[in-house]
């Protein structure tokens, strides 16, 4: 599966609870709708989220693990793989599954450090497909 393009958030479910358990600001996340852009060669992908506060770059390999730069500067340690089409990156504190579906992307992330399980999900509606390309940053926010 192609992830590469650009993306915008157009919906979120249960999005401040699940920032909440993880401890991430929610006021700073909760009312912005942030574009993603992912450039994928293969197996390599550079993952460029852009916010009016601020934008990150994160590079993974998948399959390898790597560190990854959350919007409030927390780094995280994670590991993502592919299974039927899915990208599967899971951290300390989430899994995130991402896929497409159409020209939509659909990303559900699991808290997994409590007892009672949170979910959120990120709906992504395609504002530009491009074509892969070459991977030269060094640095993916999930």
């Amino acid at each position: 599966m192609d992830f590469s393009g650009t993306w915008k958030v157009y919906s979120e479910e249960n999005l401040e609870e699940f920032l909440k358990v993880i401890e991430l600001l929610v006021k700073m996340r909760k009312d912005v709708k942030p574009e993603l852009v992912i450039e994928q060669n293969g197996r390599d992908f550079t993952c460029t989220i852009k916010t009016p506060f601020c934008s990150r770059v994160n590079c993974f390999t998948v399959g390898k693990e790597s560190e990854i730069c959350a919007l409030d500067g927390r780094k995280v340690k994670c590991t993502v793989r592919e299974e039927d089409g899915k990208l599967i990156c899971e951290t300390s504190k989430f899994t995130s599954v991402r896929e497409i579906q159409g020209d939509e992307m659909i990303d559900v992330r699991s808290q997994h450090e409590n007892k009672s399980e949170i979910n959120c999900s990120y709906l992504y509606k395609v504002i530009r497909r491009s074509k892969r390309r070459s991977i030269t940053a060094q640095s993916l926010y999930w």
